[in-house]
């Protein structure tokens, strides 16, 4: 024991090899596994956390998807697709009035770019209005070089009048039975557009006025069916043809327009054999 104190002793002057006590490095405590699994945890969601601010995809568990851009976009931007299809609607109307006036030649060939040079925009809205023009078969499609305006005889515009006849008369004849005088009252200002249009002498003013007198009539039947397929016989029955009879002038316009106004006072009236009368000399004269 008086040994080992004074390998002690002397070790203390620096003589002697170190004492293991006072030299070796202190090993801290080992720590238990639940505190272990703790601090992996939130090592894992900080590396997680990190790699998620970043963008980068971590393998422990599904990325967060990104939010559409659409969702993020203000509702302003939405504001160009709706200029887009009113510019669209605009050169639609466009075309169907210059196919009325005659402006379109049948079988004449024209291109979008040169249309739309003339209409002042680009060719895309020109040719999507086109395309509608096309189901509606007003123009078909001619390959690398545009749209070539149907042909139409005499022919076509007679089963044209017949069917309009099948569908509007026996509508009328059963609307002048059960609709109110103050109903067919609200349709004389668009008579009297059409009237003002005929005595105009302008054949597209007065195709419109035409169509939307014809369209307010049928919808008192309320269906939505009818009123749009008559409307798309009643367009079409407008365009002009090809070595037919002269193009109507300002007197057939105003007689045309002078039948609205019988018709009306008929219906308001509930004049049943004059209503059948008249309209049926309607569409005979179409």
């Amino acid at each position: 024991m008086e040994q080992a104190g004074s390998l002690s002793a002397r070790g203390s002057t620096g003589s002697a090899a170190p004492d293991i006590r006072t030299a070796s490095v202190r090993v801290p405590a080992q720590a238990r596994a639940a505190d272990v699994e703790r601090e992996r945890g939130v090592a894992s969601d900080e590396s997680r956390s990190a790699a998620g601010a970043r963008g980068e995809h971590t393998h422990s568990e599904p990325p967060i998807p990104h939010p559409r851009v659409e969702s993020a976009r203000p509702v302003e931007t939405a504001r160009p697709v709706v200029q887009r299809a009113s510019v669209r609607g605009q050169i639609l109307d466009a075309l169907r009035t210059a196919l009325v006036a005659g402006e379109l030649a049948p079988g004449q060939v024209y291109s979008a770019p040169v249309l739309g040079e003339r209409f002042g925009v680009s060719a895309t809205p020109v040719r999507e209005a086109m395309q509608q023009l096309a189901l509606e078969g007003a123009v078909e499609v001619v390959p690398n070089r545009g749209f070539r305006v149907v042909r139409r005889g005499t022919r076509e515009l007679a089963e044209l009048a017949e069917i309009r006849a099948l569908l509007e008369v026996p509508v009328v004849l059963r609307l002048a039975r059960t609709v109110p005088a103050a109903r067919w009252a609200e349709l004389r200002p668009l008579a009297e557009a059409a009237a003002r249009a005929a005595s105009a002498g302008c054949r597209a003013t007065y195709a419109e006025c035409d169509r939307a007198f014809h369209h307010a009539m049928l919808a008192l039947a309320g269906n939505d069916q009818l009123v749009q397929i008559a409307d798309d016989l009643h367009r079409r029955a407008q365009w002009p043809l090809v070595g037919g009879p002269v193009p109507r002038g300002r007197a057939d316009l105003m007689a045309d327009a002078a039948e609205h106004l019988a018709l009306l006072d008929a219906l308001t009236a509930q004049d049943l054999p004059a209503v059948q009368s008249l309209v049926r000399e309607h569409f005979a004269d179409h």
